[in-house]
């Protein structure tokens, strides 16, 4: 959650900025030559160039917006055993996941949490918080360093970015088609655009970018069972099942689940709509899926 969660934050701080900048400065290169009609052919190269602009710079910072936005501490040199250990297993994951030694770190939190992010699986960054050191045992710790090298060897933050982007560019599409159209039809502006035009624009990118992501989160929740499966290739069916066992008896029952995020994913019950908007499967079914042997 918290690797989505930044790079969601960071994604459309980075496109809300541009479009505010660009609406300040009054560019209105998608307009038709007569002033009057949009042309629909430059604003898609335009959402599709700023769009995919919004998602690549997120995704290029992900490492340093993790760090900074978690105070993650990346060990250099180990100092006590539990760095080596860390160490060591991550360094022994990555090699037979195939992928270069990622970054380690380790962030303060009382919550059993750990995360993977970074723009390239030769360059990432792998971090846990000291809550799940200090209360799982080494192999369920190893599964959950084992399902973040998935992400990582999966390549699911690069494939994220791609889908943002392209979510980037039809919302910012279709805003600004809806805000020219009210411009036009409700407020009567004949020539280039009114205020009307930014002010619903603005408000209409927010609206369909909170409703895009279910798209995004679609995404999260199937990669999830892929990082479980690469998890139980890596560390062992049973330590995975272990790991993810630990985590729902630290949440307790799926009734009572909180709010807060945890290591693989939060709130494993919720209403129908609730689960459009989760990053993550409820530990059930991973759970399930994990002894189906999916």
């Amino acid at each position: 959650m918290l690797r989505i969660g930044l790079f969601l934050l960071t994604n459309l701080a980075i496109v809300i900025v541009a479009s505010i900048t660009l609406s300040l400065l009054g560019f209105e290169g998608y307009l038709a030559a007569n002033g009057v009609d949009l042309n629909l052919s430059s604003l898609l190269v335009f959402c599709f160039v700023f769009g995919m602009a919004g998602s690549v710079v997120s995704l290029l910072l992900s490492k340093t917006i993790a760090k900074m936005g978690t105070r993650t501490q990346v060990i250099a040199q180990p100092r006590n055993p539990d760095e080596k250990w860390l160490l060591d297993t991550v360094a022994e994951l990555a090699n037979d996941a195939g992928i270069g030694m990622p970054e380690v770190g380790i962030f303060q939190s009382p919550t059993s949490n750990a995360f993977a992010t970074g723009w390239n699986r030769n360059n990432a960054l792998v971090a846990v918080s000291t809550g799940l050191l200090n209360r799982f045992s080494k192999d369920e710790a190893r599964a959950v360093m084992a399902h973040e090298i998935g992400h990582v060897a999966n390549g699911d933050m690069v494939t994220l970015a791609l889908i943002q982007g392209v979510v980037n560019t039809f919302v910012m599409f279709f805003s600004r088609v809806i805000g020219h159209t009210i411009d036009r039809a409700v407020f009567k502006t004949e020539r280039g655009h009114g205020p009307a035009f930014y002010i619903t624009t603005f408000i209409t990118e927010i609206i369909l970018g909170v409703l895009a992501s279910i798209i995004v989160f679609w995404f999260s929740r199937q990669r999830e069972f892929k990082a479980d499966a690469a998890g139980a290739r890596l560390a062992g069916g049973a330590a995975m099942i272990g790991a993810l066992e630990r985590l729902r008896a630290e949440q307790g029952a799926p009734s009572e689940l909180p709010d807060s995020m945890m290591a693989f994913g939060i709130r494993t019950g919720g209403k129908s709509m609730t689960r459009l908007f989760m990053t993550h499967p409820p530990l059930e079914e991973r759970i399930a899926a994990l002894r189906a042997g999916r």
